[in-house]
């Protein structure tokens, strides 16, 4: 069994993928009493099964490693495509997401792409929004990424059993 990641999940895997994250025991969000409702992120998960973590991914493409763009949004596209890819070799799906960690070279940049950035990321990930950092680093190991992301998936045992 091929475990290699695709370039991009058909447009129908990926509505089925979500229908099906829908209908699966979800992360427990943590939200204090009294403290404001972070918008696009969550302030705090729990989950109990079987922890998936995934290596940074920049926006290339996995089977040649080369960038398709310098583009901010094209990249963050391709890296939402990266961790489906490699959240569905382990088993696991976008719903499945307790933590990101996204490293980011211009901090204008992302301001500017964030639009474009959360449309994708709906589009991709779906409207599931796990706890996410977003730190500011001065240059990551590939030269031509413009931002990396770490992902942690964790799938509920009584998923985790029957996949």
């Amino acid at each position: 069994m091929s475990i290699a990641p695709r370039d991009e999940p058909e447009a129908s895997e990926i509505l089925a993928i979500k229908e099906e994250s829908e209908a699966l025991d979800a992360p427990e969000i943590i939200q204090p009493d009294g403290w404001a409702s972070p918008r696009g992120y969550t302030n705090g998960a729990i989950a109990t099964g079987k922890v998936v973590t995934l290596a940074g991914q920049v926006g290339w493409n996995p089977e040649t490693s080369i960038f398709i763009s310098d583009d901010f949004a094209v990249q963050a596209r391709q890296i939402f495509h990266n961790i489906v890819a490699l959240l569905l070799a382990a088993g696991a799906r976008p719903h499945d997401l307790v933590r990101l960690t996204w490293f980011i070279v211009d901090r204008d940049e992302y301001v500017a792409a964030r639009k474009e950035v959360g449309a994708a990321y709906r589009e991709i990930i779906g409207a599931h929004y796990p706890p996410m950092s977003v730190v500011f680093v001065s240059g990551l190991l590939e030269d031509r990424a413009r931002l990396e992301i770490e992902a942690t998936a964790v799938i509920p045992f009584t998923v985790a059993d029957n996949r």
